[in-house]
């Protein structure tokens, strides 16, 4: 099968968190055969950002990580969109600009075209900017992937798609997985962007608090932190170490004893149901984790794959508990990645994705006789 993804960009992660799903569901697909290409801007503002921020050095080293990605960076004012769509399935992610949404809905209106297209959503804008979400031309997809339950009800209320699926992130066990080689070299360690004010306050209460009542060492990676936040970090005795190239993640879960998991305010209070992609990786690590409150609603994960708490008294004790008594912190650690291996890794997402597009006619024609052998330009 041919398969084009269009995206904000696979090549940075820079607060582009939907690059790691991404990156490891096209791999996948390459690897069962199927012909994969992939497509981004070439004034992607993440790439932007991360080449001001860490030069070209970064993008070089996801190059190298990722050898088997086909990607091409392509100028809108040039790009010959008619020749990427000479494909069987289409992927086209939210973050896209809305004339390519529209594009790609026209083509797939033509008389003949063969081309299935389905919009892929793994954000919160369905309920915090639903005026955009709404503004977008869907009326020619053949569907919408959605992250959640949550999110595909509102897609089928809101009457901006009328075939949704639920359709999880997941970890992409290539490269999460643990590193028992690494020994831990402090405590807690925390992943994540700023949010935009999106989880200020629970930054405090779940993680910046318990670590200073505690005094425990540890570490905070992520991107757009204002100085004030970088500041509360090195109040409660942690280190500020900024971006984290993605793919390294796994060996700094390595030399932490455990993380927690501090979900932004839009998830946790108007979309229950989703980890966002941060506990799937953590889990696939073989990391203890501790998560802030969300509503499990659609049961992904089994009591005591992780410890759950409720206000930052509880994260304190659970933080205490699973540094003072490392059987405990090991019998959390398997179990979470017992599921994860079970139920939610990039391999399960790309046969589903198989399953959706036979739903609608996609011939699963004999793959390639290898994985493709891309190249990212």
């Amino acid at each position: 099968m041919k398969i084009a993804f269009f995206c904000h960009s696979l090549l940075s992660d820079w607060n582009n968190g939907n690059a790691h799903f991404l990156r490891g569901l096209a791999s996948e697909l390459s690897a069962l055969g199927h012909r994969v290409r992939c497509y981004e801007a070439q004034d992607a503002w993440s790439v932007r950002n991360l080449q001001q921020d860490h030069g070209h050095g970064a993008l070089q080293a996801l190059r190298e990580r990722y050898p088997d990605l086909h990607l091409e960076r392509y100028d809108p004012e040039t790009f010959d969109l008619d020749a990427a769509l000479d494909v069987d399935l289409v992927l086209v992610h939210e973050w896209n600009e809305p004339e390519l949404v529209s594009k790609i809905g026209a083509a797939r209106a033509r008389p003949g075209s063969r081309f299935r297209v389905l919009f892929h959503d793994t954000h919160h804008r369905s309920v915090s900017d639903s005026t955009c979400i709404g503004q977008l031309d869907l009326a020619e997809f053949d569907g919408v992937l959605a992250f959640g339950e949550a999110v595909r009800q509102r897609y089928l209320a809101a009457g901006w798609a009328h075939r949704v699926w639920t359709f999880h992130e997941a970890a992409d066990t290539r490269v999460f997985r643990p590193l028992p080689r690494l020994e831990p070299e402090a405590d807690l360690v925390w992943i994540g962007n700023y949010g935009d004010g999106e989880r200020s306050a629970e930054l405090d209460e779940y993680l910046l608090s318990p670590a200073k009542a505690l005094s425990i060492s540890g570490s905070v990676y992520g991107v757009r932190y204002p100085e004030p936040g970088i500041e509360a970090v090195e109040r409660a005795g942690l280190r500020f170490a900024g971006w984290l190239p993605n793919y390294r993640v796994p060996e700094i879960f390595a030399r932490h004893r455990l993380t927690v998991h501090v979900p932004r305010r839009p998830y946790a209070e108007q979309l229950p149901g989703i980890p966002t992609i941060r506990v799937f990786e953590a889990l696939a690590c073989g990391i203890p984790l501790v998560s802030a409150p969300w509503v499990d609603s659609e049961m992904l994960f089994r009591e005591g794959d992780f410890l759950r708490v409720q206000n930052g008294q509880q994260m304190q004790r659970a933080l205490q508990l699973l540094l003072a008594d490392s059987q405990a912190a090991r019998t959390f650690a398997a179990r979470g990645r017992e599921t994860v291996l079970r139920k939610h890794t990039c391999s399960h997402r790309a046969k589903q994705l198989l399953e959706i597009a036979s739903s609608l006619g996609v011939e699963s024609n004999s793959p390639e006789t290898a994985a493709v052998s891309c190249t990212l330009h």
